[in-house]
């Protein structure tokens, strides 16, 4: 228990900068300026609703991650980071839904439902819910639409250092603070 409400504190710390319309995670080390990746998904539009597939089992979905692409990264890339979180969750630090690293720079799309089976090198890390792998959207009922950002990061590391299926985001955006070279987003929404 001290280890999670260590990571929660961690998260909480991390630096976040507002960018108007936007909000964008960025740990200590990492340029406001990155050059941009583009991010798609065939399965939704850039502030568009997700699928209902894509929500967790618990509250009705069935836990499939959405198809995504993104353009190369620069030359330097040697691995992608793709995250899923919601700076909406009632936690007062948002909510980890999917840290995947040490995905190959050669890779620039995932099919979807991925996250049910990732591919070494491929690692998928700890969610909020306690659980590694993708874990869909579950925002409390009735709640306004939550904002899910779906990040992939272009890094200059082959591998996350001690990464694992135990690794949380906030470690992931402590371990990555200067090795970013390059990012992109897109959002959907999700309600029940």
């Amino acid at each position: 228990m001290n280890i999670r409400l260590g990571a929660l504190t961690l998260a909480a710390a991390l630096a976040t900068t507002t960018v108007v319309g936007a909000m964008t995670l960025r740990s200590p080390g990492t340029p406001a300026n990155l050059p941009t990746l583009t991010v798609t998904s065939a399965d939704f539009t850039n502030g568009g609703k997700l699928p209902v597939s894509t929500g967790f089992k618990a509250c009705g979905g069935l836990n499939v991650s959405p198809a995504l692409h993104w353009t190369k990264g620069p030359a330097k890339t040697k691995s992608y980071l793709v995250t899923i979180f919601d700076p909406d969750a009632p936690t007062g630090v948002g909510f980890w839904h999917w840290t995947l690293f040490d995905v190959p720079a050669s890779v620039t799309h995932l099919a979807k439902n991925y996250g049910a089976h990732p591919l070494p090198p491929a690692l998928a890390g700890y969610t909020d819910y306690g659980l590694s792998g993708y874990q869909g959207p579950c925002p409390p009922a009735g709640d306004p639409p939550h904002h899910y950002h779906v990040t992939v990061s272009a890094l200059d590391l082959a591998t996350i250092p001690g990464g694992g299926a135990g690794t949380t985001g906030a470690v992931l955006a402590f371990e990555t603070r200067g090795h970013v070279l390059a990012r992109g987003e897109i959002v959907g929404t999700y309600q029940r």
